[in-house]
């Protein structure tokens, strides 16, 4: 007997491992198995979705009621309050300097949590509308300094000279000056004092023959809307928080390897849909630091981007059944996906940590790779619009005929359409045609107008997963048995089922209900004897 296992202490140690590692395989392959869908996998055989059973009238109605939605967000935007709040700087200039190179001493209003962040702006205005389109290349030096609340003032940083171009041009025909390019001159991601003490001086603009207006304007976000944000942010959390439970309690009953492709996705995404409004938001007011913002904008990032990998594995996945092997059809696009995520998440990580040491950074001037950083971002998302149209051209010549696929690929494009069209229209009112020229990462905030644009983006994505999530999930009188889909005579029910529905005869519906029956009862009684 000792010479079949190992000698001395080792037998039971490696009796234990060996046990151990079995339960493991055996857990593993379980788990496979439960998320591996069949082979011989049809339609009926998935986790019904409530899809299969609305008519013509009840899709009209989702699109209607999924319109009155975002709509109701936009006029509550409409009538919400402006998002940034400017003040301008009067008196700026000290004794004996000159209008064109300062030194300027700005004082800050008082600040607060809500305001968020800080925008330091100039714009300048020439004296002299015959000039044309004209460039001044310039240095600034910055000294920036923190007023506390027992008014002492701390010399927080004071700026090396940094190069920017001034950029002007003739306001009009019959104008006497010509106005200039706005200059952000700093930005402050967060707020550690309730007032700072900014003195900016310039240097390059003395030799400009003819005069300069100088205008300093102070940029924060508005208290107001900041609690608005607050409230509409908590209100998507906790809807999303309700629809993903729901969405789970109705597939309860059904095994995870039964759940259809969009139905696996909508467990992905609701989650990541939750974290893309922020629960963690109102840290951001009770914590002086620069995380809670980087994180927001991180989950903003991680749920776009997976829902176009989801966009590109439905219109994939809904025309190939089967096993759908990791190399061959998810790798490419975790690929394409992947650089997107990537070049947006290291633009904005460059970009907050430079700011924390250098308050007046700005990417555009400040990285000479910047423009091949878009240069590579854009044609990433030109090469995921064209894949995107490939696949959703050849699933609709494939699946025109197949009533399941040919339903779930119309609905999707048909709602995903209709978001994107709204979204374009929103990036084209916000930004206008310079919408991917300098509009990245901390200017995209200056921007701002009123509480439409934030509500509009927030509430049509809201409401697109909450469409989905309603026509995706099972109806509450759906009855499944993971069981009985290998019985032949519930393939003839279910085919029966599928004429019914899909057919062009539904004067032969209580016919086919009656056989069904029949074959129900008849199973019945086979498994009684048995």
């Amino acid at each position: 007997m000792d010479n079949d296992y190992s000698p001395g202490l080792e037998n039971p140690l490696y009796s234990e491992l060996k046990y151990f590692c079995r339960k493991i395989q055996e857990a593993y392959n379980e788990l496979k198995e439960d998320l591996t869908p069949y082979r011989d996998d049809r339609f009926y055989r998935l986790a019904p979705m409530r899809l299969y059973t609305l008519s013509k009238r009840h899709f009209v109605l989702v699109f209607v009621v999924f319109l009155i939605c975002f709509g109701l967000t936009v006029v509550i935007g409409v009538a919400g309050p402006r998002i940034i709040a400017e003040h301008n700087c009067d008196q700026l200039v000290e004794n004996n300097a000159s209008v064109k190179t300062g030194p300027f001493n700005l004082l800050s209003p008082l600040l607060t949590t809500y305001n968020q962040q800080l925008w330091l702006t100039c714009v300048m205005q020439a004296e002299n509308s015959n000039m044309g389109d004209f460039k001044q290349s310039f240095e600034i030096k910055v000294e920036l300094k923190g007023v506390m609340q027992e008014a002492n003032v701390r010399h927080i940083k004071t700026v090396p000279q940094k190069s920017r171009t001034l950029h002007c041009g003739a306001v009009g025909v019959h104008q006497h000056a010509s106005k200039c390019d706005e200059i952000i001159m700093l930005h402050l991601g967060y707020l550690n004092y309730t007032q700072y003490w900014v003195t900016v001086r310039f240097k390059g603009l003395e030799n400009i023959t003819y005069g300069i207006k100088v205008t300093f304007v102070w940029k924060t976000y508005n208290p107001t809307f900041s609690q608005v944000e607050i409230w509409f942010r908590f209100v998507f959390v906790v809807l999303t928080f309700m629809v993903t439970c729901l969405f789970a309690h109705s597939l309860r009953k059904f095994s995870m390897r039964d759940w259809g492709m969009e139905q696996k996705w909508m467990s992905i995404l609701l989650p990541l849909l939750l974290l893309y409004n922020d629960p963690f938001f109102p840290l951001s007011f009770l914590v002086n630091s620069w995380f809670p913002g980087t994180l927001d904008a991180f989950l903003q990032a991680l749920f776009l981007c997976a829902l176009l990998l989801f966009w590109l594995c439905v219109y994939h996945g809904i025309r190939v059944q089967g096993e759908r092997k990791f190399l061959t059809f998810y790798l490419p696009k975790l690929i394409i996906v992947g650089l997107l995520w990537l070049s947006v998440v290291t633009l904005g990580i460059w970009q907050t940590v430079n700011e924390l040491q250098d308050p007046t950074y700005l990417h555009k001037v400040d990285i000479a790779n910047f423009q091949g950083m878009k240069v590579f971002f854009l044609i990433v998302v030109i090469f995921y619009i064209l894949y995107l149209i490939f696949l959703i051209v050849r699933a609709c010549s494939e699946l025109k005929n197949m009533p399941y696929s040919d339903l779930r690929l119309k609905f999707l494009t048909a709602l995903t359409f209709i978001v994107l069209i709204i979204s374009m229209v929103i990036l084209y009112l916000r930004f206008g045609a310079k919408a991917l020229q300098d509009n990245f990462v901390a200017e995209l905030s200056t921007h701002y107008q009123n509480s439409a644009e934030f509500l509009s983006f927030y509430g049509l994505l809201n409401f697109y997963l909450y469409t989905l999530a309603f026509v995706y999930s099972p109806s509450k009188n759906a009855l499944y048995d993971s069981q009985l889909k290998d019985n032949p005579a519930f393939s003839m029910l279910n085919d029966s089922d599928d004429e019914v529905i899909y057919g062009s005869d539904y004067e032969d519906m209580p016919l086919q209900n009656g056989r069904a029956n029949k074959v129900t009862a008849k199973y019945q009684d086979e498994s009684d004897s048995d």
